[in-house]
């Protein structure tokens, strides 16, 4: 085992933009891009290695050849060989439409056993004018909530927020959300790939045609609960770890260094992913393996890895997460 990179998945989407090319350093014919899935295990999308001798096995293959020695004991016995986290870099040109997750009995129920999506967002950039939004704003009814969806009124119940770069949104299943035009973020959510999409502002597909909503099967997923705030708050330390969200499905944490940083992991039964927002530099393991990281690059740090050290160049900021 040691420090694994793998390709991007590059999404073409009808709202997605052209930063995240540039901001991982590629090259691509490719246009809208709207996410970049970093590290997957979604049938269909598994992430492939792109580094070491490992080169070209998929996620789900390295589980199924070192187990617990990858992902951990306790995640190997819960999730089996789907990697339990998927990580994207998405880049919103334009809204995203209204959606929201259901939790995991109600995939379950659903979706022949799939599991719920709860997420977060840390906004890595953002234009002058970048929003987003999450949670309800008032308190609704499910009936007004399709009663609104008809007659276009539903953005006037939700939380808008103005973003700025280093906001954090923690997004439990069933939390209405959208991105919004001007932000790009790093996503850290569940292994799922189930989103009921409420709304779509009158938009068109790739295809020319209206998106599939489903107002119907959202009105059960909702949790109608109101907050007074939905932005995760938070101080700052350089070259300290803070950490951002915990929950039972991941705790991600934020370092941003100027100097080296050491990780004990040895009590971590779990994989850690690193995903660079910023800078460059160098991880070490225990045992000595080493990998070059830099902005837009996410590693995977095995739980066989006792330790790890990081050495920036300059300067470099990590999202840290592992479950």
């Amino acid at each position: 085992m040691y420090l694994l990179k793998f390709k991007p998945i590059l999404k073409t989407v009808v709202w997605g933009g052209e930063k995240i090319a540039p901001f991982k350093g590629i090259r691509t014919d490719q246009h809208n891009i709207g996410e970049s899935w970093e590290l997957s295990g979604v049938p269909g999308n598994e992430s492939v290695v792109a580094n070491g001798p490992l080169a070209g096995k998929t996620v789900t293959e390295l589980i199924s050849e070192y187990g617990e020695k990858l992902i951990g004991r306790s995640n190997y016995e819960k999730t089996g060989t789907e990697f339990p986290l998927l990580i994207k870099f998405i880049d919103a040109r334009q809204d995203l439409s209204i959606q929201v997750h259901p939790n995991d009995e109600l995939a379950a129920a659903r979706h022949n056993g799939s599991k719920g999506k709860t997420e977060m967002w840390y906004v890595v950039s953002a234009d002058k004018d970048a929003h987003l939004m999450s949670g309800l704003n008032r308190e609704i009814t499910p009936d007004e909530y399709v009663a609104r969806v008809e007659n276009n009124t539903i953005t006037d119940v939700l939380h808008d927020y103005k973003v700025s770069p280093g906001d954090v949104f923690f997004l439990p299943a069933g939390r209405i959300h959208s991105i919004g035009s001007g932000s790009f973020i790093a996503e850290i959510q569940q292994t799922s790939n189930i989103t009921y999409r409420i709304y779509d502002f009158g938009r068109l597909g790739l295809d020319g045609k209206p998106r599939e909503l489903h107002t119907g099967l959202a009105k059960d997923a909702i949790d109608y609960t109101v907050y007074d705030d939905y932005r995760t708050h938070y101080e700052e330390r350089k070259n300290e770890e803070t950490v951002l969200v915990k929950c039972r499905y991941f705790t991600t944490s934020l370092l941003d260094m100027d100097r080296p940083f050491e990780k004990d992991l040895s009590s971590l039964d779990s994989f850690l992913i690193v995903i660079c927002t910023s800078g460059k530099g160098e991880i070490i393991d225990n045992e000595g393996n080493r990998e070059t990281v830099h902005q837009g690059e996410t590693v995977l740090v095995p739980a066989s890895a006792s330790s790890v050290r990081f050495i920036p160049d300059g300067s470099l900021k990590i999202l840290t997460s592992f479950v």
